[in-house]
């Protein structure tokens, strides 16, 4: 049996990238049951790639009685997305059950403990920006969400009041090529160790002549392995999301086909509970840059979530997933 079902985790506060703000994470829970044992996952369909909360429950119910009948046929069954990240999820934290065996074991290695996460800080004003990279000034690593004019005076107020932080930048495609040639050779003197999809899918090749001093992460960029063709000799790193990736099997072969092309690896996440992140965890060990903050800026968890001290998170217990 496959059901999915809608919640909805409020904010802490209002979360702003450049497309938008919000004030809760809306996320699907796949539950897959099947001889008495049930697995759980967690997906957060994103308007930008035509997703929504029905639409995506209305693609798993669509796919229900056939990965009922074989759980092997997610990847059959549905396409690279939020959904079939759910139940992909699910069916993996079914499987460990079942084999009585943590998913880490059966991927093959080693548990995932002490992952330094980043810190997002919504985009805003400057001085809104600085006081809060005052308050988080401790934390190993921020990540500054950008949205095209005004994001210089952004960063160097959050440098200001984080001046020992190590910070990536993150502009959702909300750059052209005149934002980057102005931004960057400033980016790099304030000590910006990556920039994030500057620029909008599908619009970003004159990313192949401009000067890269700072790595350049594709994110909307690119999904699963089939992205890869137009990556390479546009960017230096990926940002592997399992909402884009389509579930954690996908996710894994895009890892490897990436490092095999030469592309350094970040794993992010959409705002979601720690069940959304738990799978994606299984990518971090070895991962130069882990964005996987979204229990933080939740304004409560699930039970049994993940267990984050100075930015750092632990080993997950089974009764959250895997």
């Amino acid at each position: 049996m496959l059901i999915a079902a809608h919640e909805s985790w409020p904010i802490a506060g209002t979360f702003t990238i450049s497309r938008g703000s919000k004030t809760a994470a809306d996320v699907v829970v796949a539950t897959f049951t099947k001889d008495g044992i049930s697995g759980r996952g967690e997906c957060v369909p994103y308007a930008r790639y035509g997703e929504s909360i029905d639409s995506v429950i209305a693609e798993i119910d669509a796919a229900a009685i056939k990965i009922s009948a074989d759980p092997c046929l997610v990847g059959e069954a549905l396409k690279a997305g939020a959904a079939r990240n759910a139940v992909d999820c699910a069916v993996w934290d079914w499987k460990a059950k079942q084999a009585g065996k943590r998913v880490w074991n059966m991927v093959g290695i080693s548990a995932p403990d002490n992952i330094i996460t980043a810190y997002t800080l919504s985009v805003d004003t400057p001085a809104n920006m600085h006081a809060k990279a005052l308050e988080c000034q401790h934390m190993p690593l921020l990540k500054l969400k950008l949205a095209g004019d005004g994001d210089l005076e952004r960063v160097e107020a959050v440098r200001k009041g984080a001046p020992n932080a190590r910070i990536i930048v993150d502009a959702n495609e909300g750059w052209n090529a005149d934002h980057y040639r102005s931004f960057v050779p400033a980016l790099e003197k304030l000590r910006i160790e990556a920039i994030e999809q500057p620029m909008p899918a599908g619009n970003d090749e004159a990313l192949k002549t401009l000067a890269r001093p700072i790595p350049i992460i594709a994110d909307e960029s690119c999904h699963d392995t089939a992205s890869l063709s137009d990556i390479v000799g546009k960017y230096d790193m990926i940002n592997i999301k399992l909402d884009k990736t389509g579930g954690l099997t996908e996710a894994l072969a895009l890892k490897e086909a990436a490092r095999e092309a030469g592309l350094d690896i970040m794993v992010g996440c959409m705002v979601g509970t720690s069940l959304a992140m738990a799978p994606a965890l299984l990518l971090a060990g070895d991962a130069s840059i882990v964005d996987l903050d979204g229990p933080l800026l939740l304004q409560k968890d699930r039970p049994d979530g993940l267990s984050f001290t100075d930015n750092r998170i632990a080993t997950f217990p089974p009764a959250l997933w895997g």
